[in-house]
C-alpha cells in the first residue's frame, strides 16, 4: 500500500495539471473561425438536439454544384483547392485551403470548383434528426407544382 500511494504522490507532483489545452506544449490549436453568423450574415439558429452529419466531398475540377439551399447549419472546411460560393441575386464569396465556411442558410447558392485540382471538403451539419441538409432548386419547383 506504501509504494502504491508513494507512485500516486510522484505522479501528481512530477506532472502538474493542465488546465487548458492551449497550455500543452505538444499541442498547437490554431483558431480557424468563430462567429454567430454566416457568411451572408444571418444568425446561426442550431435545431435543438440536432444530429450532426459529417462528409467530405470531392468536387471536379471546373465542376458545377446545382443550385440548392440548406434549411440548417451547415459548416465546410477547405481541405484543398479553390472554390466559389454564389448566392442567387447576391455575393460570391471564394474559399481557398484552409478556409472555414458558415454556409448560407435558406439561401439558393451554388459552389464551383475554379481551379484545375479537386476541390475537398469536410462538411459537417446540424440538422433534424433524420432530415437532409440540402434541397435542389428543382425538388422545391417540382413540389410547388399543382
Amino acid at each position: 500500500m506504501r509504494i502504491t500511494v508513494g507512485v500516486l504522490i510522484l505522479f501528481i507532483l512530477g506532472f502538474p495539471a493542465v488546465s487548458r489545452a492551449d497550455q500543452m506544449p505538444a499541442v498547437t490549436i490554431t483558431p480557424l473561425l468563430s462567429t454567430k453568423t454566416t457568411a451572408s450574415g444571418q444568425p446561426i439558429d442550431v435545431p435543438v438536439h440536432p444530429e450532426v452529419v459529417v462528409n467530405r466531398y470531392e468536387i471536379a475540377p471546373n465542376a458545377a454544384l446545382p443550385m440548392h439551399e440548406h434549411p440548417y447549419p451547415r459548416y465546410a472546411y477547405v481541405l484543398s483547392g479553390t472554390i466559389e460560393i454564389t448566392v442567387r441575386g447576391g455575393k460570391t464569396y471564394r474559399y481557398k485551403t484552409g478556409d472555414f465556411i458558415a454556409e448560407v442558410i435558406d439561401q439558393w447558392h451554388t459552389g464551383r470548383n475554379i481551379g484545375d485540382t479537386p476541390v475537398r471538403l469536410l462538411v459537417i451539419d446540424q440538422v433534424v434528426p433524420g432530415h437532409s441538409n440540402t434541397v435542389l432548386r428543382s425538388e422545391t419547383s417540382a413540389a410547388a407544382a399543382p
